[in-house]
């Protein structure tokens, strides 16, 4: 499966980096493939291994802002491994056809 997430602490002012950085750094000492971009961070595992990390990601924003907004998109597709990068692969094949 991949879980694209996103944890926004609110009440903390405009300048939120700090604090999506350490939910990011979370999901990269997890040891799962990730990706992280200007929105999103996607993260391929097993289902309990995953929704584990975005648990841990989003109390360790919690820990520091007052509130939290998280948003996720699940793609559960029993039996695909390395989804994050076969996935982009089609996509690019097909817009260089």
């Amino acid at each position: 499966m991949i879980v694209a997430f996103s944890v926004t602490p609110l009440g903390v002012g405009e300048d939120v980096g700090e604090y999506v950085a350490d939910a990011v750094r979370v999901v990269r000492e997890s040891g799962l493939p990730n990706r992280t971009d200007a929105m999103f961070t996607s993260i391929e595992g097993e289902w309990d291994e995953v929704m584990d990390v975005v648990r841990r990601a989003v109390a360790v924003v919690e820990a520091r802002a007052p509130r939290v907004s998280v948003v996720l998109k699940a793609d559960i597709r029993p039996g695909v491994t390395d989804g994050l990068t076969s996935k982009v692969e089609t996509v690019e094949r097909h817009l260089s056809d």
